[in-house]
This record gives C-alpha cells, sequence and structure tokens, in this order.
C-alpha cells in the first residue's frame, strides 16, 4: 500500500481489512511530534484536512500533535480516531495538497521519490487496439493509473486512456487483478496539469 492524497477537507476514515491485501509498495514516511516527542510514522492517506498515518507509539482520541509532512513544515492537529497502529489526524488547519505534491525527484537520502497516486473517481474511456471501453478511474498520479473494468486487458498491452476531461494519456498495461488494472503512462504528467484537472468538480 503506498500513500494516497485527496484534496478533501476531511480526515481520511480508518482502513479496511480487505485493503491489506494490496501489493506493498512505498509508503511516505513522516514525522509525528507527540508530547514533544519526534517519532517517525507511515502516513498511509493524506487530504487537505488531514492524514491517516501508522504510529509507533500509543495515543489517544482528542490527543494534540503535531505532523511534519516536509522537512521544516510542521502542521499541528488532534487525533480523531485510533484504529490498532493507525491513527486519524484533523489537523488545524486545511493544507496545500498541491505544494505536498511538489516534491523533488530525488530525496535527499539519494532515494528516488516515488510519484505520489491520488484516489479519484471518475469516469474514462480505454482504447486498446480496435476496442474502445468505459472504465473507472480508482487512483491516478503522474506516472499512471489504477482503473476498474469489465472486459480484461492482456498484460503488456499498448493503450489510451482518456479521463473525464482530460486529454489521451498513452501508456503500458503493468498488472491486472480482477476488475483492477495499472497502467504506466509511456510519459510523465506535468504536475501543474495533473493538479488542475484533480481540482476540476
Amino acid at each position: 500500500m503506498e500513500t494516497s492524497f485527496s484534496f478533501s477537507n476531511l480526515v481520511p476514515d480508518p482502513p479496511e481489512r480487505r485493503q491489506q491485501e494490496r501489493h506493498i509498495k512505498i509508503l511516505r514516511v513522516g514525522i509525528v511530534v507527540i508530547d514533544g516527542r519526534r517519532e517517525l510514522c507511515l502516513i498511509r492517506n493524506i487530504s487537505a484536512g488531514g492524514l491517516m498515518a501508522h504510529l509507533y507509539t500509543r495515543v489517544q482520541p482528542g490527543q494534540r500533535v503535531s505532523v511534519e509532512l516536509k522537512t521544516h513544515q510542521e502542521v499541528s492537529g488532534r487525533i480523531v480516531w485510533v484504529r490498532e497502529a493507525n491513527a486519524g489526524i484533523a489537523f488545524d488547519t486545511p493544507v496545500d495538497i498541491a505544494d505536498l505534491l511538489a516534491n523533488p525527484a530525488v530525496l535527499d537520502n539519494g532515494w528516488r521519490a516515488r510519484t505520489p497516486r491520488i484516489e479519484v473517481d471518475r469516469l474514462a474511456t480505454l482504447r486498446a487496439g480496435a476496442r474502445t471501453q468505459w472504465v473507472h478511474t480508482r487512483d491516478i498520479s503522474q506516472s499512471g493509473v489504477k482503473i476498474e473494468l469489465d472486459e480484461p486487458l492482456d498484460i503488456g498491452a499498448d493503450v489510451v486512456v482518456t479521463p473525464e476531461h482530460f486529454r489521451p494519456v498513452a501508456g503500458v498495461v503493468r498488472w491486472q487483478n480482477g476488475r483492477a488494472c495499472g497502467i504506466a503512462f509511456n510519459q510523465l504528467i506535468p504536475l501543474s496539469e495533473l493538479i488542475d484537472w484533480l481540482k476540476r468538480s
């Protein structure tokens, strides 16, 4: 499971157990400050209004915390729910998701950053050869998209995805799991273009 982003002002809900079966991917590492202690955490889901994080210390609903989302950028908030090691944190003031998405291509430790994915629920058309079908877009990043579809595709197939109110984007089918399918784009979508699309109602 990787970190997902949303422009919503709501705090992310607790994870569903079925989500634990997804492929493991890199989670975004953050810092949470609890009672003056700085602790590492894994940020599973983040929105303008709050986040869901895997914490390595005990917390209680109502407890005040702050989270370092980027270097030298702390956001204060409070715990609103706790489920096992996961906690939902509501920010005191909404954060700028567009700024958080504008990460450097290479992190301070030298590792190349993965492009963040953003959860969406929009229709798209998918063209594979001469066949075109409607699909549901479930999440998208600069480098790829996850869709749900009725007719399966071949791994490695060349496709063109056209999300509603967006331009056609060429890519390759990388994985298929039931109705879910992952497509890697042939070229990165410029961040500003993707954010403009995501902010449209």
